[in-house]
Formats: structure tokens, sequence, C-alpha cells
């Protein structure tokens, strides 16, 4: 006979990205993320900042608290408040179920109060107008009043695959208006080795758009050595 899990399980210890480490990417586009990621790192597009953006200025970045609640569910999540701490995002995994709340406002009161710097979730969200007073920067696949359930089994502070990439708590998130990267714990200091390349190649790119740059070098080589062709 297999045993009953319990209801819920939470990991208060966890490794954690330092302060530099969480610093090193503060007002980085997820975009220049993603390029020193060798173009990867973001969770599905599905996961967008709620209500597009318009009314909350939806940038965060800080550890994942992974919070792998199951479909329709929000215990997980729930236990996850009590292991939070200040500057944590809370990544709430319902398994892609739609047609049920992850959060409302009143949880994204609890959060903010809290100390928690965001909220990240693979399903829907509830109660727009509170949570844009709230202001709570957040991330969700849509909207839908329904309840969640609080019946577990749930386990908060350990890992689950949210958008389609595997996240662990204390993985480092950069969210903005373009969506949710994750960067691996261990990943982290290749990655901002990797950023100030970006950001110069990025830099120069923008300096040479706006002298009018419009034709690329590579197209043309391809065309002079045969490898692209120009049909009239």
């Amino acid at each position: 006979m297999i045993e009953e899990p319990p209801v819920l399980t939470l990991r208060r210890s966890f490794p954690r990205p330092s302060a530099a480490q969480i610093a090193a990417f503060r007002d980085v586009p997820t975009g220049f993320v993603c390029d020193a990621m060798g173009g990867q790192g973001a969770l599905s597009s599905d996961i967008q900042p709620i209500g597009g953006g318009r009314d909350i200025d939806c940038r965060a970045v800080g550890p994942a608290l992974v919070a792998d609640n199951g479909p329709a569910e929000i215990l997980a999540t729930m236990g996850a408040l009590h292991i939070l701490e200040p500057g944590d995002i809370i990544l709430s995994a319902v398994h892609g179920h739609r047609n049920c709340s992850a959060s409302g406002d009143q949880f994204c009161g609890m959060m903010k109060n809290k100390g928690a710097a965001g909220f990240v979730t693979d399903g829907e969200m509830r109660d727009y107008d509170g949570i844009v007073e709230v202001g709570l920067p957040a991330w969700c696949t849509g909207l839908s009043p329904n309840s969640p359930y609080s019946n577990g089994p749930a386990r908060a502070g350990f890992g689950a695959v949210i958008g389609g990439v595997r996240v662990e708590s204390g993985d480092l998130i950069v969210a903005d208006r373009n969506g949710v990267v994750v960067v691996p714990l261990a990943e982290i200091d290749r990655v901002i080795g990797r950023l100030s390349k970006v950001k110069e190649l990025e830099g120069v790119l923008e300096a040479k758009v706006r002298e009018g740059f419009c034709q690329m070098a590579a197209i043309e080589e391809m065309i002079a050595d045969g490898r692209a062709v120009i049909e009239d």
C-alpha cells in the first residue's frame, strides 16, 4: 500500500543568489538575459504580465520560491508565504490548469506585505482591479473568477515545471513586460560574465540603426558567394 504523502511539505533552507548577483540583473532587459544564455531561458509566452502590464509596472528580479500546487490548488502558495524572504518571487505551479484562479488581490496583498518582489503562475488570476491597487508585479496566463482549493498534497521551496521550464527554488528570476526568464543558480555568474558583451553588441547595433543602418552584411555575403539568390 502506498503511504499517503504529507498534505503540505515546506523547505525553508535552500541556496539563494547573493545580493550582488541579484543586483547585476536589475534594469537588464529579459531579452539581454536570454541572449546571454544562448537565446533561451524564458517561460512559455502564455505567461504574460497581468493586464498586459498596462496598469502595473511589471518588472522584478529576485530568487524563485517555487510553490508546486497542482491543478486548481493554492495550498503550496499559502505555505510559501510562511517561508518567503523579502525579495523572493513566488512561482505558483498549477500545471497549466485553466478556468481557475491561482491568486487574487488579497493574496497578492499578503505577498506584498511579506516582502515578495513579484508573483508568477502558469495559471490564471482574479480580482484585477484589486491587484492593480496592491501593485505587486504579477505574471499569469489570463483571468478567471473561479476559486481554487487548498487540499494538497503540496510542496513549497522545492522545484516544479512552470511554463515548460524546470525551475528550482533559489534560481534567479528576471521578469519584465516581455516575459519571465529563469537563470539557474549554478549559471548565474557565467551569465553575468556574458551580459557585458551582450550589452556592448546591442549598443553598437543600436547606434548603427539610429544612423540609418538597414541591411545585414551577412546577407550581402550570402548573395556574393551564391548561398542566396535574388530572383527578379
